[in-house]
């Protein structure tokens, strides 16, 4: 029989790794056992400080997890971040984990449903960590470090809903920014081409990374972007349409916008960056620049 050290088990997408950071930073803190991570490695590559090891669900080793198949293969411990809502998987997996399996349910059950009246809705990451101290791991949540800077980021989505604020509003605000002599930069979405002579292509994350690791303020849809640029520790301003902001919001600092709630005009959005601008270091003091 094969016996291996923790497992970790992530399939959420760009945002939803993001959001899990804590909890990666709890679990490798916790456990003296190596931890290898496995899900979609492009994300999860991104957090490899957590793991000894970064694997992609999709290589064929990983079959006998989904299979009836019997299997020699066995886990000091599984720990699976997601939704079971019947616990099939769970079930499934415990027979491949020596120790109990550790869940922790990825968000909300009610985390896409429309806004409800009353007290906000508990944030993704603090509804994950809450649930870290019933296996006798201490929750320790990471706050990233803010990153000032004078320029300002924007992403637009082309996007599947008409409720997204579209992209041509982002291309607007671009060209107000730049009128005002506001250092602004546009990034390119993967199906998208904006005709703009400075906007960036960066196909790759490590790329948008190392792109972001320079701070500013980053304006887009709620969007697993959003979430990357908010861990990364840049200013967000994010709009939402659809989902609840105090479930969703990008960690870090920031401010969002919700439709129907907000003014989600291009001079409405402007303003609130100006305001972003005026409070950084300096600024304040009159230096603004003319």
């Amino acid at each position: 029989m094969e016996f291996k050290d923790i497992l970790l088990i992530h399939m959420g997408g760009l945002g939803d790794c993001c959001l899990s950071e804590s909890v990666f930073h709890s679990v490798s803190r916790h456990f003296r056992q190596p931890v290898a991570a496995l899900g979609t490695r492009r994300f999860l590559n991104l957090f490899k400080d957590y793991f000894t090891e970064v694997h992609g669900i999709e290589s064929a080793r990983w079959l006998y997890l989904f299979s009836s198949r019997p299997t020699d293969i066995t886990w000091e411990r599984i720990i699976f971040l997601g939704k079971d809502r019947e616990g099939s998987l769970r079930e499934r997996w415990q027979r491949f984990s020596r120790n109990p399996l550790l869940f922790i349910d990825m968000y909300p059950e009610n985390a896409f449903g429309a806004p409800r009246p009353g007290p906000a809705g508990v944030h993704v990451e603090d509804y994950q960590l809450a649930q870290l101290p019933r296996y006798g791991v201490e929750a320790l949540k990471i706050e990233p470090p803010l990153k000032p800077s004078s320029r300002v980021i924007l992403y637009p989505e082309k996007g599947f809903k008409k409720e997204k604020w579209h992209y041509r509003n982002f291309i607007d605000l671009y060209h107000v920014l730049k009128s005002k002599g506001t250092e602004v930069r546009i990034i390119e979405p993967f199906d998208l081409a904006l005709g703009l002579p400075d906007s960036l292509s960066l196909p790759e994350l490590a790329d948008v990374k190392e792109f972001l690791e320079g701070g500013g303020i980053f304006v887009s849809n709620d969007s697993g972007m959003a979430h990357f640029a908010g861990m990364l520790g840049l200013t967000t301003i994010t709009l939402f349409t659809d989902f609840d902001p105090s479930v969703w919001r990008p960690r870090g600092t920031g401010h969002v916008l919700k439709q129907g709630e907000n003014a989600l005009d291009v001079g409405s959005v402007e303003e609130i960056i100006s305001r972003c601008l005026a409070s950084l270091p300096g600024r304040a003091q009159g230096n603004q620049k003319p």
